[in-house]
């Protein structure tokens, strides 16, 4: 079982920066490739960005793409969310997920099998 705790949101102006962690338990970290989702109060869940389990392959939505950079640290089981040049329609939870790297790459959130409680990030224009 992989326990994921976000953490690094909050409030920030529009063209400002966040840096996301997600801390993950346990000794597979290695094992997971790991995503990054977002939901907008009223809106669907969304994929933004996801990371190999080596960290040598990474996969952005449009939205995401330019702007924000996912990385991972697996000596210290952590995968980040850096998000540069902030917008207010990127305001929403962010959640971390863990996929098993054997069943391959996935952008729906479904498809993970753990995820984390979410950490709020709100972009204020």
């Amino acid at each position: 079982q992989v326990q994921l705790v976000e953490s690094g949101g909050g409030l920030v102006q529009a063209g400002g920066s966040l840096r996301l962690s997600c801390a993950a338990s346990g000794r597979a970290f290695s094992s997971y490739n790991m995503g990054w989702f977002r939901q907008a109060p009223g809106k669907e869940r969304e994929f933004v960005a996801a990371i190999g389990r080596s960290g040598g392959s990474t996969n952005y939505a449009d939205s995401a793409k330019g702007r924000f950079t996912i990385s991972r640290d697996n000596a210290k089981n952590t995968v980040y969310l850096q998000m540069d040049s902030l917008k207010p329609e990127d305001t929403a939870v962010y959640y971390c997920a863990a996929r098993r790297w054997e069943m391959g790459w996935s952008t729906v959130f479904s498809e993970y099998n753990y995820w984390g409680q979410g950490t709020q990030v709100t972009v204020s224009s």
